[in-house]
C-alpha cells in the first residue's frame, strides 16, 4: 500500500510528468530523492509501477491501475477540502490560470487584479503559453481557450467572442504605400505567427486573408504588437489590445473583420468544487466585461 496521502502526490506528479526531472521541478524535490521515493513506494506495493528508460518514466500495467485509483483520491480530496473549508464570502487559496498570451497580457491582469483586490486570501498564477493546457496533467486548475475542445473529460464554456483587425503604426503607415484594399497588402511588411507553431486553427489569421509570407513572425501575441508598434508592418491585432498600442491604429476596417471566442475550459471532475466554480464564474463575469469596454474604445 502507498504508505500516506504525500506518496500518492509524489506518484501522480511522476506519472503525469513522465521523468523525474519534470516531477521534481513541480514538486521541488531533487530527482534522486524523488526516485528513492518512487522506489520505495514499488517496493511497499509489491507491484513495478514504471519503466525507466533515457526517456522517461512510462507507467506499466500496474502504474495505469494505481493512477486511476489515485486521480479518483485526488480529487475526493479536493471536494472534500473544498466543502469543509471555514465558509466566507471571499474566495482564498490558490489558482492556477492556463490562457494564451494576448488574453494573458491584456485582459487578465486587470481582471485578476480586481479579484485579488476583492479576495485578499486568494492567490491567482497566470501561465501564458502558446499553447494547449493539459488539465489531465493537473497544468492549470483551468484554462482559456481559442477553441471548444471536443476530446477528454471536460467541462467547456463559453465565455466571450472577440473582435480582430489588421493594424499597423502610424509612423508606418506615414512613410509606406497607402492601404485601400487587401490588394495592396501585397506591397506591405506582414506580421503574424510562425506558421507551423500556429497551435489552433483559430489563429490561422493570415492564411484566411490569403497571406503566405510573414517577414516577421513570432509565436507571441505580445510579440506581434510591439513589432507592429515598432514599425515592422502590418498584422492582424485583438480590438482589446488596442488601449495598450495608442500609436497603432487599425486599417481596412469595413474589408477585414475577425471574430473569435474565448472559452473556459475546466476537468470534469472539478465540477462538484464549489470554490473553483465560483471562481470561474467570477473570471468569465470579468472577462465579458472588460472585453466589452476595451472593444467599445476601440
Amino acid at each position: 500500500m502507498l504508505g500516506n496521502w504525500d506518496d500518492l502526490r509524489l506518484f501522480l506528479a511522476v506519472a503525469r510528468e513522465q521523468s523525474l526531472s519534470g516531477a521534481g521541478k513541480i514538486l521541488r524535490l531533487d530527482p534522486a530523492t524523488l526516485g528513492r521515493r518512487m522506489a520505495r513506494v514499488e517496493k511497499g506495493l509489491g507491484a513495478v509501477l514504471f519503466v525507466k528508460s533515457p526517456t522517461g518514466y512510462a507507467l506499466t500495467e500496474a502504474g495505469v491501475q494505481l493512477l486511476e485509483r489515485a486521480e479518483a483520491a485526488e480529487q475526493a480530496m479536493r471536494v472534500a477540502t473544498a466543502q469543509v473549508a471555514e465558509p466566507s464570502d471571499r474566495l482564498r487559496g490558490q489558482i492556477r490560470i492556463g490562457a494564451p498570451d494576448g488574453c494573458a497580457n491584456y485582459l487578465l491582469p486587470q481582471v485578476c487584479a480586481r479579484l485579488i483586490e476583492a479576495n485578499p486570501e486568494l492567490d491567482i498564477q497566470i501561465v501564458a503559453l502558446p499553447r494547449v493546457f493539459n488539465l489531465s496533467r493537473r497544468e492549470a486548475d483551468m484554462a482559456i481557450g481559442v477553441s471548444a475542445p471536443t476530446a477528454g473529460r471536460l467541462v467547456v464554456q463559453k465565455i466571450t467572442d472577440y473582435r480582430l483587425h489588421l493594424a499597423a503604426s502610424e509612423a508606418y503607415l506615414n512613410s509606406s504605400a497607402p492601404i485601400r484594399t487587401t490588394a495592396d497588402l501585397q506591397d506591405h511588411r506582414l506580421v503574424g505567427y510562425i506558421p507551423d507553431m500556429i497551435f489552433d486553427r483559430e489563429l490561422d489569421y493570415l492564411t484566411e486573408l490569403g497571406m503566405t509570407r510573414v517577414p516577421l513572425a513570432s509565436n507571441s501575441v505580445s510579440v506581434q504588437v510591439n513589432m507592429i508598434r515598432q514599425g515592422g508592418g502590418v498584422g492582424i491585432v485583438h480590438d482589446f489590445c488596442l488601449h495598450a498600442t495608442p500609436d497603432v491604429t487599425r486599417v481596412l476596417t469595413s474589408q477585414v473583420a475577425l471574430s473569435r471566442a474565448f472559452y473556459l475550459i475546466r476537468h470534469e471532475d472539478d465540477r462538484r468544487n464549489q470554490r473553483l466554480s465560483r471562481f470561474a464564474d467570477e473570471l468569465a463575469q470579468g472577462i465579458r466585461t472588460e472585453v466589452l469596454k476595451l472593444e467599445a474604445n476601440t
